[in-house]
C-alpha cells in the first residue's frame, strides 16, 4: 500500500511540475521597441524587454541603419504582497544605439532569445526615416541660436508652431464623405493650452472621429522641416450641397516652453533659458469642390452614395391570420450609412403595418462609415389569402463605376391560412373586406321617460348666451397670449437669453454623465460647452466674439462682482488645461463640477436681479 502512495506522490508532484513549467513558459513576452519615425543621421535606441532571464540574443540583418553601439542590459526586480500571496516581477532590457543612413521606410524583423531552453521571437518594427532638416547644420535638427526662431528672440515664429487643416481629398460628390485632421505642428514643449474655437462647418453633415486623449507625438517632415505632430480634433465630414464649400478658419491659443536667447551657469554647466510665451495659432481655409450627382437618378434613390450590397428576407412566407410577417433588409458596405432612407416595402392592403426598427452596426473611417444598416418591417395579415409583396428597391450611387446602380429583391408570396380571431390587435386595424351593419330589435326603455315643459326653451336662456359668449372670451385671451409669444420669439436674444440656464443645466447633466463614465475628455468638453454656451445666450455676445475678455467686460457692465467673474475664469482655465493635461483624479473632476453649477446658479440668480 505504501507502494503506491510512494508512486501516487511521485505522479502529482510530477504533474505540478510540469503545469508550473508551463505557466512560466506561457507567461514570458519578448517585445521590442523603437521610434516610429526618426530623422537621417539621427541616433536613436533600439530596446528589447524580455520579462524572464535569457540568453543568446540574436539579431536579424537591420538594413537602412548602423548599430552604433550595443547591446547594454539593465534588469529590474518587484515583489509584491497581495492577501497574504506573494507575487515577483522581473525585467530584462538589451538597449542598442542606432543611426539612420538614409531616409526612407524600413522594417525591422522579429529577433530571437533563448529562455530555458526555449525559444522566442519579438515583434516587428517599422521605422520611418525622414529627411534632415533644411535648416539644420549637422545633426542638430532644432533652432540655432542665430537663425532668427525662438531661441534668438524669446518669441514663437510661425515655423515654430503651427496648426493645418487636412483634408482627406478636396473634390467630392454630394453625399461622399471626407475627414478634415486639425493637426498641429510644433518644436518646442506645450506648457497650457488657451481658447479653442474650431470652425463651424455649415453645408455638411458631422460625425467626430474619437481621437485618444494622451495620444503620443509623432515626427513629420513638412516644409523642409522635421516637427512633433498631434492630431487636435479629426472630423468626418458629408457635403449636402454642390459647388465650393468652404471651411472657415479656427483659431487656437497655446503656451510653449521657448529659449529665451540668454544662459545661466549652474552645477551642471552653462544652460539655456526658458520662458513660457503665448501664441494665438489660426488654422487655414480650405475649400472642398463638390459635385452635383447625375440627373438621371432611379425613383428609388433616397440619397445612399458609397459601395453598398444588398440582402432581402422576409420569415415566415406562410402564416395564420393574425400572426406577424418579418421583411428584413440588411444593407452593408461603405458611405454615408447612417444617413440614408429606408427602402419602401409595399405590404398589402389587408397588413397592419408597424413603423419599422433600425439597427446600425458602424466604424467611422476617412471615408465614411463601414458595417451594415439593418431595417426590419413587421406587419400582420388580418385576412386569409395569398398576397404579393412587390419587389423591394435600393438605388445608391456607387464611387466605384461613378454611376447609380439598383439593387432589387425578388416579389414574395406570403399564403396566409385562417388564423385565431382571438389574436386581431383592437382598435389599431378596420377589415377592409368586411365591414357589415347588423341591427337587431331595439332595446325597450321601461323606466319612466323625463318630461320637459314646453314653454322651457333653451335658445334665450343665460346658458345659451354663456356658450357664445365664453368661446369668443376664449378666442380674445388666446389671441393676446400668441401675439405675445410671437414677439417673443421674434426677438432672438430675448429668447436665447431666457433660455441660456436651461441650455447650460442640459449641457452639465451630460458632463455629469460623463463624469461617472471616467470619461475625462468628454467631461472637460461638455463642461466648456455649458459655460461658454451660457455667456453667449445671456450675454447676447455672438460667438465670433465670445472671449474671455469681452465675458469680462460684460459681466463687469452688468454690475458683477470681480470675485464672481474670477471664479469663472477660473473654471475656464481649469477646464482648457485639464483636456490635454494627465489623467486627474475623479475627487478634482467632482470639484470642477460642483464648482462650475455654483458658479452658474450663483450668476444666474444676480443677473435676474440686474
Amino acid at each position: 500500500m505504501s507502494y503506491f502512495k510512494k508512486l501516487y506522490t511521485i505522479a502529482f508532484l510530477v504533474c505540478m511540475g510540469l503545469s508550473a513549467y508551463a505557466g512560466v513558459h506561457a507567461q514570458v513576452t519578448f517585445k521590442a521597441s523603437a521610434p516610429a519615425a526618426v530623422e537621417a543621421g539621427q541616433q536613436f535606441r533600439l530596446s528589447y524587454v524580455l520579462n524572464k532571464e535569457g540568453k543568446d540574443l540574436r539579431l536579424p540583418d537591420i538594413k537602412g541603419f548602423d548599430i552604433l553601439f550595443g547591446p547594454t542590459v539593465s534588469s529590474s526586480f518587484s515583489q509584491r504582497i497581495v492577501n497574504g500571496k506573494s507575487s515577483s516581477e522581473s525585467s530584462f532590457t538589451y538597449t542598442y544605439i542606432l543611426m539612420a543612413d538614409k531616409e526612407g521606410t524600413y522594417t525591422i524583423d522579429p529577433a530571437s532569445i533563448t529562455v530555458d531552453g526555449s525559444t522566442y521571437r519579438s515583434n516587428s518594427l517599422h521605422i520611418k526615416v525622414l529627411p534632415a532638416d533644411e535648416s539644420s547644420s549637422g545633426n542638430d535638427s532644432r533652432p540655432s541660436e542665430d537663425n532668427g526662431g525662438a531661441a534668438a528672440t524669446g518669441t514663437v515664429s510661425a515655423k515654430d508652431a503651427f496648426i493645418r487643416a487636412i483634408l482627406s481629398k478636396d473634390k467630392v460628390y454630394e453625399q461622399e464623405g471626407f475627414t478634415v485632421t486639425f493637426r498641429l505642428y510644433t518644436t518646442l514643449n506645450v506648457v497650457d493650452f488657451g481658447k479653442i474655437q474650431f470652425p463651424e462647418f455649415e453645408g455638411f453633415m458631422v460625425e467626430e472621429i474619437d481621437i485618444p486623449a494622451n495620444q503620443q507625438l509623432k515626427m513629420e517632415h513638412y516644409n523642409g522641416k522635421n516637427y512633433y505632430t498631434a492630431d487636435l480634433r479629426k472630423t468626418l465630414l458629408f457635403p449636402q450641397r454642390s459647388g465650393p464649400i468652404t471651411i472657415p478658419s479656427g483659431r487656437l491659443e497655446m503656451v510653449f516652453s521657448a529659449p529665451s536667447g540668454r544662459r545661466v551657469s549652474t552645477f551642471f554647466g552653462s544652460q539655456e533659458v526658458m520662458v513660457d510665451v503665448k501664441k494665438a495659432m489660426v488654422t487655414n481655409p480650405v475649400t472642398i469642390h463638390v459635385s452635383a450627382l447625375p440627373a438621371n437618378k432611379p425613383e428609388s434613390f433616397s440619397g445612399a452614395v458609397g459601395t453598398f450590397t444588398f440582402s432581402p428576407t422576409i420569415t415566415p412566407a406562410k402564416v395564420k391570420a393574425n400572426e406577424p410577417v418579418t421583411v428584413k433588409l440588411e444593407i452593408s458596405g461603405m458611405g454615408n450609412l447612417k444617413l440614408i432612407k429606408n427602402p419602401e416595402v409595399k405590404f398589402p392592403s389587408d397588413f397592419e403595418v408597424y413603423d419599422p426598427t433600425v439597427n446600425n452596426s458602424l466604424t467611422v473611417t476617412t471615408n465614411g462609415f463601414t458595417g451594415k444598416r439593418v431595417i426590419e418591417y413587421l406587419a400582420i395579415p388580418r385576412s386569409e389569402g395569398s398576397y404579393t409583396i412587390p419587389a423591394i428597391e435600393f438605388a445608391y450611387f456607387d464611387m466605384n463605376s461613378r454611376a447609380y446602380r439598383t439593387l432589387t429583391s425578388p416579389a414574395y408570396t406570403v399564403q396566409v391560412e385562417k388564423g385565431d380571431p382571438s389574436k386581431a390587435s383592437v382598435g389599431n386595424f378596420v377589415n377592409q373586406q368586411d365591414v357589415k351593419v347588423e341591427q337587431d330589435i331595439r332595446f325597450l326603455k321601461t323606466n319612466e321617460p323625463a318630461y320637459h315643459s314646453r314653454t322651457n326653451f333653451f335658445a334665450g336662456s343665460i346658458a345659451y348666451g354663456l356658450w357664445y359668449l365664453i368661446p369668443f372670451l376664449l378666442f380674445i385671451v388666446g389671441y393676446s397670449l400668441n401675439r405675445k409669444r410671437a414677439k417673443e420669439n421674434a426677438n432672438v436674444a430675448l429668447m436665447r437669453t431666457k433660455k441660456a440656464n436651461k441650455v447650460a443645466v442640459k449641457r452639465l447633466k451630460a458632463a455629469e454623465k460623463h463624469l461617472k463614465d471616467h470619461n475625462k475628455q468628454s467631461f472637460y468638453e461638455e463642461i466648456l460647452r455649458a459655460l461658454w454656451g451660457y455667456f453667449s445666450d445671456k450675454l447676447s455676445i455672438p460667438v465670433a466674439n465670445l472671449s474671455k475678455d469681452n465675458i469680462d467686460s460684460e459681466l463687469s457692465n452688468y454690475g458683477i462682482d470681480d470675485k464672481l467673474i474670477g471664479r469663472f475664469m477660473q473654471i475656464l482655465n481649469t477646464c482648457e488645461f485639464a483636456r490635454y493635461a494627465p489623467a486627474e483624479s475623479n475627487a478634482q473632476m467632482d470639484d470642477i463640477y460642483a464648482d462650475t453649477v455654483s458658479a452658474i446658479s450663483e450668476m444666474q440668480s444676480k443677473l435676474k436681479k440686474k
